[in-house]
């Protein structure tokens, strides 16, 4: 076991910035695993474990008359402490990952480090499980990986939550639950959600589905349709491009969208739609932006930045704002 009670300490105790004598490590070898060995066994064992693949590091001290002492061992680990970090506060800040399998990711990923990062990130919690979870993502997942690599059709049925708070089926027009075939092509995140990019069989453009939203998934044995032979998928699909066509993941109809927008919100605009938009007729205060974007969503965006931004076309889009505005204001009796 010598070897690997070693191992385990330069694991635990080690980084670049926390590094162990021979001396350290026969400390901990007696404190942490009761085991009193001879220093001259720490230095053979370490270069076994180089021998075998671990990157470890070390410093040589000269010594006359003598081989040179090392000393100074770390282990080089995979992730950085900053790297694993981004990591974890993705998980934190998922809206679809339940809490218990969240905190439990959250660990496994702590150890991949050593004792000094979990002090670093002592300080970090998770949002209060106050959000329904729906307990079958990772099997979902699981599944639509398996379907999306073997090109295989999944069926599932699709939910929405009722006033308990409980997922419930979308029901078809027979009043019974509406089963869901279709072709699954990309899982993607986004918007601290993540989605699943196919095709409704029954039609033949492009779906977004809430992956959180899925129960009762079942793997076909039918091929996939092909994707050249989904609307908007003829050329395969183009992750980013489709990303920021769908800014909220919703299907239906895209097209070019012309807007005026005060030039304060320049950077939002970006951040939503990335760099794949075009500029002109800029005065000081405002410029006129062209973006190729789903309508449904960039409904949504354009009343989430109404102060800031005004549709030129096109026209049915700006037919279909006002008549959303005049229904807003009707509520509020203005």
């Amino acid at each position: 076991m010598i070897i690997v009670n070693i191992l385990d300490i330069l694991r635990k105790y080690t980084d670049e910035n926390h590094r162990l004598s021979q001396a350290d490590i026969l400390r901990l070898l007696k404190e942490k695993y009761n085991m009193d060995i001879n220093r001259k066994s720490i230095r053979p064992n370490i270069m076994n474990l180089i021998d075998y693949g671990y990157d470890i590091n070390y410093t040589e001290v000269e010594r006359k008359g003598h081989e040179p002492m090392l000393t100074d061992f770390y282990i080089n680990r995979k992730f950085a402490d900053e790297e694993l970090r981004i990591i974890i506060d993705s998980l934190l800040f998922s809206k679809y990952i339940p809490y218990s399998q969240c905190k439990n990711l959250v660990e496994k990923l702590e150890s991949l480090s050593n004792k000094y990062f979990a002090y670093k990130v002592r300080h970090i919690t998770n949002l209060p499980e106050n959000m329904p979870k729906n307990k079958e993502l990772f099997y979902i997942i699981s599944v639509l990986d398996e379907a999306i690599a073997s090109k295989k059709k999944v069926i599932f049925h699709y939910n929405e939550y009722g006033t308990d708070k409980k997922l419930h089926n979308r029901l078809g027009k027979d009043g019974k639950p509406a089963e869901y075939l279709v072709n699954p092509y990309q899982m993607v995140a986004t918007n601290g959600r993540y989605y699943l990019i196919c095709n409704y069989d029954k039609y033949d453009n492009v779906s977004n589905y809430r992956i959180d939203r899925i129960t009762d998934i079942r793997l076909t044995d039918e091929k996939i349709k092909p994707q050249k032979s989904v609307k908007g998928l003829e050329n395969g699909l183009d992750l980013p491009k489709h990303m920021a066509e769908h800014i909220y993941m919703f299907s239906g109809e895209s097209a070019t969208v012309v807007f005026r927008a005060d030039k304060k919100i320049i950077s939002a605009v970006i951040d939503w739609f990335g760099k794949d938009i075009s500029f002109f007729d800029e005065t000081d205060n405002e410029v006129s932006v062209s973006v190729y974007v789903n309508l449904d969503a960039m409904k949504y965006w354009i009343m989430q930045y109404s102060s800031y931004v005004k549709v030129i076309s096109p026209q049915s889009l700006v037919d279909t704002l006002k008549a959303d505005l005049k229904a807003v204001c009707g509520k509020y009796d203005i």
